[in-house]
């Protein structure tokens, strides 16, 4: 089965969605144009509840099926990023400095386009809930979203996602049970020392010199103390310190990225770190200040569910177009807390060639979005099939 024929006829219509979401971007929590925007539709769709303001500007809308049963869940997230869009496109953002660099706004029109199928056919039983979250790139709008309480109090039994994937096969999905995405941990560490003349270190404590021991003694903990089949990854991404060629600077900061799937190893890491920077302040002679933020857990599909979601995605794009054993990702998703908080899948579907996430000129490829309405749909028909 392809995309279903009734989202294929209304496919310039969820173009034009995905366009004025690209060119409205908003950050964070605060999307309150976006929010309006999907639960205009929602309403002109008929869907039967829409309960906005959960996680501030995030969005749950219920559409009732035939007969009883559970209630599924499908979420999008619909977030931008802080960047200065490059594409150059007609529909590119009109707010500098703002832009969908990340597909969300095809997300939301992916879970708009199913919502509107599911709204005129409601053939499926029981109820679907439809998460509109807002957040997910800084600020983990899905963990505010599970803490204020969605999964009990729309009675949702197993939810879904997806996120698009630039430069894999366009229409091509790929999963995996178990850990699909790593946890996400940041640690920024402020060193102070004594500042003073380039011309005389030995009156001064040189928080560089020491940072410099600590990153490359940082490098050594996944080799070293990390089992080789447990992956990992700690990347130091950011060095400041200095003003001056002739000044031994006061003070002098670093930052690092730690990735992990295992909460074991995860733990290892936090606390190999902690040791490596501590042990080598008191053997540099400066303090080492370490604020270690604990971020998104890993992103752990539950193995019936993604069978499942696999087996679906395989009626819509065919079983040659579907990895169901993908390999996992480093990157991070705070779709992890919803898959916490209740089984479920997440999935990556293809788009074909183009500049990658995060990058100022990558565009989402609005013909991926009924594909991914069309799985959605027939996710929810066939979970929870009517008699």
């Amino acid at each position: 089965m392809p995309v279903l024929n009734r989202i294929a006829a209304f496919a310039e219509e969820m173009k034009g969605w995905r366009r004025h979401l690209h060119a409205n971007p908003e950050l964070g929590f605060d999307c309150p144009q976006t929010a309006a925007f999907i639960a205009a539709r929602l309403r002109e769709f008929g869907v039967d509840e829409i309960h906005e303001g959960i996680a501030k500007t995030g969005i749950v809308a219920i559409i009732n099926g035939t007969g009883q049963g559970p209630t599924i869940g499908l979420r999008a997230d619909m977030d931008a990023l802080p960047i200065l869009e490059a594409t150059g496109a007609d529909h590119a953002s009109t707010i500098p400095g703002k832009m969908h660099a990340c597909g969300h706004d095809g997300h939301v029109t992916m879970l708009l386009g199913a919502a509107k199928y599911l709204a005129e056919t409601r053939r499926f039983a029981g109820r679907v809930a439809l998460i509109f979250q807002p957040a997910e790139e800084d600020g983990g709008g899905g963990q505010v979203m599970v803490q204020e309480g969605v999964m009990d109090r729309f009675g949702i039994t197993q939810v879904y996602g997806i996120h698009n994937a630039p430069n894999v096969e366009f229409g091509h999905f790929h999963t995996t049970p178990g850990a699909l995405m790593a946890s996400v941990d940041t640690a920024f560490v402020t060193v102070t020392g004594k500042g003073g003349h380039g011309a005389t270190p030995h009156e001064c404590v040189d928080p560089l010199i020491a940072i410099v021991g600590m990153v490359q003694a940082i490098q050594t903990i996944i080799p070293r103390n990390v089992y080789a089949l447990d992956e990992a990854v700690i990347s130091v991404t950011q060095i400041h310190g200095g003003t001056a060629s002739n000044i031994i600077p006061e003070e002098a900061m670093f930052c690092a990225t730690i990735r992990s799937f295992n909460p074991d190893v995860r733990a290892l890491l936090k606390k190999r770190f902690h040791e490596i920077v501590e042990g080598h302040a008191m053997a540099y002679g400066v303090t080492a200040a370490i604020d270690y933020d604990w971020g998104y857990p890993p992103t752990i599909n539950t193995a019936p569910e993604a069978a499942f979601a696999a087996e679906v995605a395989r009626e819509v794009v065919g079983g040659e177009a579907v990895n169901d054993h993908a390999n996992k990702e480093m990157g991070s998703e705070d779709f992890s807390y919803m898959l916490e908080a209740r089984p479920g899948a997440y999935l990556f579907l293809g788009i074909g060639p183009g500049a990658g996430l995060h990058h100022p000129a990558y565009d989402f490829n609005d013909e991926a979005a009924p594909v991914g309405a069309s799985f959605f749909a027939r996710l929810v028909e066939r979970a929870q099939p009517v008699g």
